[in-house]
């Protein structure tokens, strides 16, 4: 699940970290860089278990209104909800359930917030066209799939709340529920409680990729921030904000530490990575900046990789008014 994406966003906010903390001890870093990934998997599973909280809560429900249905002799509620295939299949999830046994925060500690997520639902369109749609595994799995988009994907009480839950979840939850949403597609009846969720890594490589990109960012800082003022050119690098500096260091980092990355892949990811962490026009000091420290490497020498033509005016300036919308 964890993917260089993320593993790059971590990497700049532990960075930045290193050099705020006046204890600069890369071994103490790297540890609390690893504990910061773990922390992302543990927000994946919380949220396939909160699926499961208000699938429950559902049921809870329709337990009273049952009941009151038989006193009052009225017709029965809907029980599509709480028996929903698919959430029942996750509910009974080998592994998730092993998972959030070693947890202590549960979704049972945050009932209000459950049950006002359920009546949003039990309210949303999605929910009465649902209830009018063939009964299949299908169609249960996919009203999962466009709740979340819809309800808990965008939901601003849940990331306060989440937010409340652990700090490290302040910038995760968006790369997070992407792989949720993966993981409800991926959901097949016939496997049942075997159902297998994303690995926390899908080989040691992305380990490896991780370590090696966090370490050379922080033992080759000096001679990276040469490399930047060699070929500022134009640009007064001193007057960078360190945020910047900071991005640019590990950009290089990956430029020069991982032969297999395209030039192009590695600007584009700091560049994209600039317009959230940085001032709002840094990201196009920084794709000139890193195209123009590339070249300069190639032809020092130091780089031994293609760098394709920099893309149009007009690209750019499309791009910058995309930011500013």
């Amino acid at each position: 699940m964890i993917n260089r994406e993320l593993i790059r966003i971590k990497i700049v906010q532990l960075t930045y970290a290193y050099y705020q903390n006046g204890n600069k001890n890369i071994d103490t870093a790297e540890k609390e860089l690893f504990f910061s990934l773990s922390k992302a998997y543990d927000l994946y599973n919380h949220l396939l278990a909160l699926i499961v909280a208000v699938t429950r809560e559902s049921r809870r429900r329709l337990e009273v209104l049952q009941a009151k249905a038989l006193r009052e002799g009225t017709a029965e509620p809907s029980q599509k909800l709480a028996y929903n295939r698919f959430a029942l299949q996750l509910e009974g999830n080998k592994q998730l359930a092993a998972f959030m046994e070693t947890q202590k925060r549960t979704w049972a500690d945050e009932q209000e917030f459950v049950g006002r997520l359920l009546e949003q639902i039990e309210q949303s369109q999605i929910y009465k066209d649902y209830l009018e749609a063939e009964d299949t595994y299908e169609v249960d799995r996919e009203l999962w799939r466009r709740l979340y988009k819809t309800l808990i994907q965008e939901n601003d009480d849940l990331d306060l709340l989440l937010e409340e839950q652990s700090l490290y979840w302040n910038d995760d939850k968006e790369v997070v529920d992407t792989f949720v949403l993966k993981t409800i597609k991926r959901f097949d009846e016939k496997n049942g409680s075997k159902q297998e969720l994303l690995p926390e890594y899908d080989s040691e490589e992305e380990k490896d990729y991780a370590r090696k990109l966090f370490r050379a960012a922080i033992l080759n800082a000096d001679e990276y921030q040469r490399y930047m003022s060699e070929a500022s050119l134009n640009w007064d690098f001193s007057r960078l904000a360190y945020m910047d500096v900071i991005i640019m260091q590990i950009a290089i980092a990956e430029m020069l530490t991982f032969p297999s990355i395209p030039l192009m892949v590695t600007i584009n990811e700091f560049v994209d990575l600039a317009k959230v962490y940085s001032t709002p026009r840094s990201f196009s000091y920084i794709n000139g900046m890193l195209d123009g420290i590339a070249r300069h490497l190639i032809r020092q020498g130091r780089l031994l990789k293609q760098l394709v033509p920099p893309r149009p005016a007009q690209q750019r300036k499309e791009d910058a008014g995309d930011e500013q919308e």
